[in-house]
């Protein structure tokens, strides 16, 4: 229940707070590209109970492409790129966390297809409402910018950075409290106030995630 409350306190602040900045990232949406200024994709959420996810549109209305962004897609806009890297397009999932489909902090929602692909582990995860942000979250907040630099950016979603989203979700489980909540949402803030650092293999600079085996993944 505390936690449910803190989710509408908050959630409701930051609506009434943000407003102006959505109606001003609404408008420029709708000036550089036709197509509704929201975007809806269901999502699966606690108890495997689907919902409609709520985003600022990002992309170009109309164009056939995969469900998963990863790295580099010609369909996202330049207003997009800026809403995606400040992750201003996620605003209208405070409503999500109203009406009760979302938490603050909480296993990021997925497309029914990966909860399908990875059913054990959601299975598990999904006991709990999905939020808005949590250590993976954290962790890849640059996501984009990684997958851009592999060569098989949709594999390395999947063997990699998949399997370690679940690991960091399971052990945020298992330590959540309140009060882990709220510094979970300072880091978000610190990472995306963080500079965009390339990410390379070669030594003296940050290495890429390696694929994760089947007994790490199911150890911690």
């Amino acid at each position: 229940m505390l936690k449910r409350g803190v989710d509408i306190a908050i959630a409701g602040a930051m609506l009434i707070v943000c407003f102006p900045v959505l109606v001003l990232c609404a408008l420029m949406v709708k000036l550089e590209s036709r197509g509704p200024v929201l975007f809806r994709q269901v999502r699966m959420g606690r108890d495997f109970r689907p919902f409609k996810l709520l985003k600022l549109r990002t992309m170009r209305g109309g164009e056939a492409g995969s469900a998963i962004t990863v790295g580099f897609d010609p369909r996202i806009t330049r207003m997009g790129k800026r809403l995606r890297r400040w992750k201003l397009d996620e605003l209208p999932q405070l409503w999500n966390v109203l009406r009760g489909e979302m938490s603050l902090v909480g296993p990021r929602p997925v497309i029914p297809e990966l909860t399908r692909e990875f059913e054990a582990e959601y299975r598990h995860l999904l006991q709990v409402r999905p939020g808005l942000t949590d250590p993976a979250t954290v962790r890849y907040c640059h996501e984009a910018k990684m997958l851009s630099q592999v060569a098989h950016p949709l594999d390395y979603f999947k063997t990699v950075v998949t399997p370690d989203k679940l690991r960091l979700s399971r052990l945020y489980l298992r330590r959540a409290t309140v009060a882990r909540d709220f510094g979970v949402m300072a880091k978000t803030v610190q990472a995306l106030l963080s500079p965009v650092r390339p990410v390379a293999s070669a030594p003296g600079r940050e290495t890429l995630p390696r694929p994760v085996s089947p007994v790490s993944m199911s150890q911690d």
